[in-house]
């Protein structure tokens, strides 16, 4: 295949039809008619010498030729992309810039207000706007929509880029009066209450079913090895919430360390190590190649693990 005589534009049109998967929407995307996008992917398919994308009862569906492709053609355009784009040093100080963050219940309360707090520092009139992962797709993200995505991710698209800014592991937060505190072992961890919370990955949640073991996380697997179950009171996918819950109740949560020390000020409340071994964990910042050589972008990433090697 002679490289100099591929248009450009399919490249464009190839990357509007994978993230779509449906001709009349990439070409809305673009700006161009459906009959132009339906052209274009005539002459990809004969470019690439594959269907590319297929019609089956769930729409239109990639090959997987195509579905190597795609990482590859956004990574070139995303180059092209910031080739082209006129380079200006970012000034923190006098920048008005709006940073869009999506991140979990966990990380908004542990590393956010820290993040805050350097910004009133370091860039008085930047702003943050805070999204839920239930706010935001990894499409919202690889088009550069969303600045970056913290949270812990089970997987993500192979084109992000990716740092980690914290390992973590779990502790046990339990209510001073709980009379379980008087012997914290296995047996009677598993013959209390529990307070489920979590929430990885990104997109709209759904409801959990308390017998999938293997969709409850890190605290249920890690005693499904034991061979061992507990009997859970509440799911919530709010850290703070289940906090609460813990105060005012008979119940127990198993929360990431970071998050379950927040709520140990008042005295109330205390902290014990889990009767049993749970896999530590990461938190993960994952962001756009689009956004790779923005000089904003790059100099939130640092003042993000700056701050993480810190705390």
């Amino acid at each position: 295949m002679n490289v100099s005589r591929i248009d450009l534009n399919l490249l464009v049109y190839l990357d509007a039809l994978l993230r779509e998967r449906n001709v009349t929407r990439a070409a809305d995307q673009l700006g161009i008619t459906q009959p132009a996008m339906s052209n274009g992917l005539r002459r990809l398919r004969d470019l690439f010498e594959d269907p590319l994308l297929v019609r089956t009862s769930d729409g239109m569906t990639p090959t997987e030729r195509a579905r190597q492709l795609q990482p590859i053609v956004r990574n070139v355009l995303a180059e092209i992309e910031q080739a082209v784009q006129p380079r200006k040093p970012f000034e923190s100080a006098t920048s008005r810039r709006v940073f869009r963050i999506m991140a979990s219940d966990y990380a908004e309360s542990t590393l956010i207000p820290q993040v805050l707090r350097q910004l009133r520092l370091e860039a008085p009139d930047v702003t943050l706007d805070v999204l839920t992962p239930s706010d935001v797709s990894f499409q919202d993200v690889e088009r550069g929509g969303v600045d970056m995505a913290i949270n812990r991710f089970d997987d993500m698209p192979q084109s992000f880029h990716q740092a980690i800014i914290w390992e973590d592991d779990f502790s046990c937060l339990i209510s001073r009066s709980n009379p379980i505190l008087d012997e914290f072992i296995l047996e009677n961890y598993l013959a209390a209450r529990h307070v489920w919370v979590s929430k990885t990955g990104m997109g709209v949640g759904v409801g959990v079913n308390p017998e999938d073991v293997q969709r409850l996380g890190w605290v249920d697997e890690a005693l499904d090895r034991l061979g061992k179950k507990r009997t859970i009171s509440v799911f919530t996918r709010h850290y703070q919430v289940a906090m609460q819950l813990v105060r005012n109740n008979d119940l127990i949560a198993t929360l990431p360390t970071r998050a379950a020390r927040l709520q140990t000020g008042g005295g109330d409340l205390v902290v014990l190590a889990p009767p049993f071994d749970i896999p530590s964990f990461e938190l993960k910042m994952a962001w756009s190649p689009l956004l790779q050589q923005d000089s904003g972008h790059q100099w939130l990433r640092r003042l993000i693990i700056s701050l993480a090697q810190k705390m």
